[in-house]
């Protein structure tokens, strides 16, 4: 049976808390893994949940400050300490390639898996696979950043009353979605379009396109709320959103689930962020994240 579910590794911003880690969000997505922003202590906090170097096949890094990318070098020795027996592909910033590499090889050890790497210099898709489509959009940051939205193919959805209505049982079911007629029935007659599901991730950024595209439609929205609305001007000067703005991109985007993360520690009451976000009439599903959390995509309507 297929997973789709969001676990939440590390939901604090520059400085980690008692209760909080750095950043780091695994997306189970069917039978992959798609590792985001691994913050430091990312390796202590997949032990804790569960995660396992076997489970991931991507590492996607939004941009290369240290609470989202200074946990690459345990992550990438681990992959290779452990073997692990499939391709590893890393999406992160042209820019940041120095970065990169010093991370990947921060300490000696004996690498034993290759790790893909694949950085992102432009707006557009990044891979293709049976399942979903990977994209990435510019953020709006004081270093080059990318947010990243996984795309399901449209598939089809048979509808048992019009089969019946026009005869069709049995192998003819099956033809007629292979080969899309039997005789003057077409698949449209018996059937209707089943939208993929849709995944956004959006870290450190202002309001921006960018925001606005990778959160379009999505049925879960991960995206910074690093302050609350009373501190707006601090969250442009440093390039970040509030609870308030974050809610507003949630609800013209309509998205299903959204769930608040990347948490300034100077607040002490999580249930604040909760309250701005209704505030500012988002309606449906709600999460203020925190550490070690599983969120299951939502189920298709």
């Amino acid at each position: 049976m297929s997973v789709r579910e969001l676990v939440v590794l590390g939901t604090a911003s520059q400085v980690p808390t008692r209760h909080r880690n750095h950043n780091g969000y695994l997306l189970r997505w069917d039978g992959e893994g798609i590792l985001f922003d691994p913050g430091e202590g990312t390796q202590r906090q997949m032990l804790r949940a569960g995660v396992a170097a076997h489970d991931l096949n991507r590492i996607c890094v939004t941009h290369f400050h240290g609470d989202h990318s200074l946990g690459l070098a345990g992550v990438i020795q681990r992959v290779n300490l452990d073997q692990v027996p499939h391709p590893v592909t890393a999406h992160y910033p042209a820019s940041g390639q120095r970065f990169f590499d010093r991370l990947r090889y921060a300490t000696a050890y004996r690498e034993t898996v290759g790790i893909t790497e694949a950085p992102v210099g432009e707006d557009g898709a990044l891979a293709a696979t049976s399942s979903y489509t990977l994209e990435a959009r510019r953020l709006s940051h004081p270093v080059e950043s990318y947010g990243y939205r996984l795309v399901e193919p449209d598939g089809r959805r048979m509808l048992p009353e019009r089969l019946a209505a026009h005869g069709l049982r049995g192998p003819d079911v099956g033809r007629v979605q292979r080969e899309g007629t039997v005789g003057d029935v077409t698949l449209d007659d018996v059937s209707e379009i089943r939208r993929g599901q849709r995944f956004a991730f959006v870290m450190d950024t202002r309001l921006c396109d960018g925001v606005h595209a990778l959160a379009e439609g999505a049925d879960l929205l991960v995206i910074e709320s690093t302050f609350l609305d009373e501190d707006e001007q601090l969250a442009v000067d440093h390039g970040h959103l509030t609870a308030g703005q974050a809610a507003r991109v949630a609800r013209e985007a309509g998205v299903r689930h959204l769930v608040l993360t990347h948490f300034s520690q100077r607040y002490s009451d999580p249930e604040e962020f909760e309250r701005q976000a209704r505030a500012a009439g988002f309606e449906g599903e709600l999460t203020v994240a925190y550490d070690l959390l599983r969120v299951p995509v939502p189920k298709r309507r």
